[in-house]
């Protein structure tokens, strides 16, 4: 009897409500649990379906069956008697399914192009940052180019100092020249 008494004035048998280191039990619903996503693909693959060509055969050869059961069968194998309102009411029903999945399998595809969009304009945003980049240093690698020596800029250089060196030569010939031509070879 103690030991009841002791478990019953715990503080988390008395209200779990307050134990925060565990999580709540799952709560009783009153509807069914489904998966989004499982029944968004369903109502993808029935959109699919409803917009094909086969769809539209098949009804046909459903709603001709219909028609030819209930006027040639004997009377008392018809279901559905001559203004066939049973078979309004069936085109009404399956029209009224068929609407709101075609609508969420598009709202889908409206989220998916949204992802898609937002993906190309980041993308874009980066071809366009990295072709910025390079432009810069295209243009800083021209401008570093123009104070750099070119092959030709060198080549006209060292011409006009030959040049320069020829004219000293002319104006101060060396005393080499003057003399022996035996210190030459």
């Amino acid at each position: 009897m103690a030991a009841d008494r002791d478990r019953e004035n715990r503080p988390e048998q008395r209200n779990p409500r307050f134990r925060l280191d565990q999580p709540r039990p799952p709560r009783n619903k009153i509807l069914p649990d489904y998966d989004p996503e499982a029944f968004g693909r369903l109502s993808e693959r029935i959109a699919r379906f409803l917009g094909t060509g086969r769809f539209i055969v098949w009804m046909t050869v459903v709603i001709v069956m219909w028609v030819v059961w209930n006027i040639a069968a004997p009377d008392h194998l018809r279901f559905d008697q001559y203004p066939f309102i049973f078979l309004t009411l069936m085109l009404s029903l399956q029209a009224s399914y068929a609407a709101p999945l075609i609508l969420l399998a598009q709202n889908r595809q409206d989220d998916r192009d949204r992802v898609n969009l937002e993906q190309d304009r980041k993308q874009n945003e980066r071809s366009i940052a990295d072709t910025e980049y390079l432009t810069r240093e295209i243009a800083s690698l021209r401008m570093g180019l123009g104070e750099v020596a070119t092959r030709d800029w060198i080549r006209s250089e060292l011409q006009d100092l030959v040049k320069e060196l020829e004219e000293q030569r002319a104006v101060f010939p060396s005393e080499r020249s003057r003399g022996s031509d035996v210190g030459d070879r």
